[in-house]
């Protein structure tokens, strides 16, 4: 991006404008994202925990959000602008699959509206989750999910009954 570009379409710090998304991930176990409104401190902490058992490891990064967790967590942070790595506190799995969600953003589905952001996590999550498994299985549990269940245009869209016709 040139300097001049950058200069008008980025200001203030990288979240300005964007949807936030958090997510935990357990160690050798699954993934569980959600979109959230803000990065403070009420609302990721909240998160954590909702996802979280009190007295488990949890390793984060710097984000200021973050403090105070330690008391009831084995909260230890890596500090990015330090280090990725240090010892067995890192970042790495959750930072791995943000890199899935990202490439799949912008190499399958270019555009994705705010709206619908959930369900892409959602679905990302599932493979995420099921990795271990070949795609025709995946496919075969993910079918089973939606027997008996309806999605409809209107819910697809986020339009009301007077705006489609």
């Amino acid at each position: 991006m040139h300097k001049h570009v950058k200069a008008r379409k980025i200001t203030g710090t990288g979240g300005k404008d964007k949807t936030m998304v958090v997510g935990v991930l357990e160690r050798g176990g699954t993934v569980r994202t959600a979109v959230v409104e803000s990065r403070n401190k009420h609302t990721l902490q909240s998160h954590v925990k909702t996802n979280v058992k009190a007295g488990a490891e949890l390793f984060t990064d710097a984000l200021k959000s973050y403090k105070g967790l330690d008391a009831e967590y084995l909260h230890q942070i890596v500090d990015h602008a330090v280090e990725y790595v240090k010892g067995n506190v890192h970042t790495n799995g959750m930072e791995n699959f943000g890199s899935h969600l990202k490439r799949t953003r912008y190499g399958t589905y270019i555009f994705v509206m705010p709206f619908h952001l959930f369900r892409y996590l959602d679905e990302q999550s599932f493979r995420f989750n099921n990795r271990g498994m070949s795609d025709a299985l995946r496919f075969r549990l993910s079918l089973r999910t939606v027997t008996g269940r309806r999605l409809t245009y209107k819910e697809v869209t986020g339009k009301t009954a007077h705006a489609c016709r």
